[in-house]
């Protein structure tokens, strides 16, 4: 029996996307700030989650999602706090699970999906498809050829981890596992965590982008290259889109990192730290993620400084004094 074959092809356009990422990779791993900064990381791990949450239709915002996973009370949907809960613990076991085993697959699974389905880490026994409104747009294989659909794919993997460029064989088994379908709930988030897992195998530093932020944040277009696929009969047009997406993410950890960098006051590194892009937050929410007491400081020592370099603006810029005022910080 000949071995198993997604069908895909390595392009030039491939191979341009993915030189231009490992040379992001390099600038960032020149900066180690990643490893200095575990507030940053965090951040990025959070985003990460309500993103991948987000995609499947969960409607907890992203402060929600921090507060669950911070353990404060959230007003919501039980399935859906208990959905954010279980994506973080699978997330945080990234590095400690092998990402081309199998097995370990259908225990993350079981982590994922824990409390929110009976048959968590088991293959689906049904008939499964994707729908779009009321129309099925994608029936899944049947249910009786997923054990060797996968088992083909692992081997695949397997044999492929030293010949095939990670960037791309990563992005290949994503689109593949969604087509697979091998789980009665979950494979949205099980494809983008293991690709992450894929990834950070090969450079630790992927545990803390943020790349399903960019995923949801082009949520259709996504949707749209796993369609291509389906049609075209390869993997080719979602390669693309996640080399694209995974190019934009490392832009964005640049200028994180550049934002924080040793030439800008402790003060405001710490701040910038501490806030989200493009979120808006009031004065006693940021006195209350930096930890001070007086405004008066945060104000002087803080915002101001950051906001002379452009580094934040204010929400509400033709009133600096509104006592509804709210800054940003500016990517």
């Amino acid at each position: 029996m000949e071995s198993y074959q997604p069908p895909f092809s390595t392009t030039n356009e491939m191979l341009t996307f993915s030189a231009e990422i490992s040379e992001k990779i390099g600038k960032i791993s020149g900066y180690h700030s990643f490893a200095s900064k575990p507030h940053l990381r965090r951040n990025n791990r959070i985003r990460s989650v309500h993103a991948s949450v987000a995609i499947e239709a969960n409607s907890l915002s992203l402060d929600e999602v921090r507060g669950v996973i911070d353990g404060r009370t959230v007003i919501g949907p039980w399935k859906e706090i208990q959905e954010v809960r279980n994506a973080y613990r699978a997330y945080e076991m990234i590095g400690s699970f092998d990402p081309y085993s199998l097995e370990d697959l259908k225990k993350v699974h079981g982590i994922m999906t824990r409390e929110i389905i009976p048959n968590a880490g088991m293959f689906r026994n049904h008939e499964e498809g994707v729908f779009q409104g009321d129309i099925c747009i994608f029936i899944a294989p049947p249910p009786r050829l997923v054990p060797d659909h996968m088992k083909n794919l692992f081997a695949w993997m397997n044999r492929s981890r030293k010949a095939i460029h990670p960037l791309i064989l990563s992005s290949v088994f994503h689109y593949e596992f969604v087509f697979i379908h091998p789980f009665s709930d979950g494979n949205g988030r099980m494809a983008r965590l293991w690709q992450t897992a894929l990834l950070s195998d090969w450079n630790p530093i992927f545990q803390y982008l943020p790349l399903e932020s960019r995923i949801h944040e082009f949520q259709e277009d996504y949707y749209d290259a796993i369609s291509a696929c389906h049609k075209e009969g390869n993997s080719d047009a979602f390669i693309l889109f996640m080399l694209d997406k995974i190019n934009i993410t490392l832009d964005n950890a640049l200028q994180q990192i550049g934002r924080n960098d040793a030439s800008l006051p402790k003060t405001v590194q710490k701040l910038l730290e501490r806030m989200e892009y493009n979120e808006p937050y009031t004065m006693e929410e940021l006195l209350e993620r930096t930890g001070l007491k007086s405004r008066s400081s945060l104000r002087k020592n803080y915002l101001v400084p950051a906001i002379e370099k452009g580094l934040i603006v204010m929400g509400i810029p033709d009133k600096p004094t509104s006592r509804n005022q709210t800054y940003i910080k500016v990517s």
